[in-house]
């Protein structure tokens, strides 16, 4: 399995898949509240119903909510460092994406990121993003707050 392999859709990521194929990002939403929600599920996370779940496109930008990066791959073909993160899009749903473009340490939370596609071999793509020119969204702050736990590293 290497960095970009995916599982197999099933009758609830199949229309997600099947947008990603045109390179469209697709948001699952609920016709009876109105809802959206990523990744796809079965039931609505806002009402509980399990009917009227259908697709709406998304515009592709958003911004970086929290990221890592990763120096030890899970996959020995993978190229280290990458970059994971949540990536918040405009429509209000969490995507856990890929961020790429950029060097691994010029990444900030808030970064403003625009939608590209990285291609599977069956066909798929998965959306990953991209920094915006000018990097920060409009209305990106950082609150720090102290969490009282130290690493393995850190003396108290």
């Amino acid at each position: 399995m290497s960095l970009l392999d995916a599982s197999p859709p099933d009758e609830t990521t199949a229309g997600w898949w099947d947008a990603t194929r045109a390179h469209r990002l697709v948001l699952q939403t609920c016709t009876a509240c109105g809802g959206q929600q990523h990744p796809p599920r079965s039931v609505c996370l806002r009402c509980g119903t399990t009917d009227g779940l259908g697709w709406v496109p998304a515009n592709g930008s958003g911004v970086v909510d929290s990221f890592t990066v990763v120096h030890r791959a899970a996959h020995l073909d993978a190229a280290v460092p990458y970059v994971i993160a949540r990536v918040r899009v405009a429509e209000g749903p969490i995507l856990l994406t890929r961020l790429e473009g950029r060097p691994v340490d010029a990444w900030a939370v808030g970064d403003a990121v625009s939608l590209a596609w990285e291609d599977l071999d069956d066909g798929r793509a998965l959306p990953v993003f991209h920094g915006v020119e000018g990097g920060r969204a409009p209305d990106a702050h950082v609150q720090h707050e102290p969490t009282g736990q130290t690493g393995p590293h850190e003396e108290r």
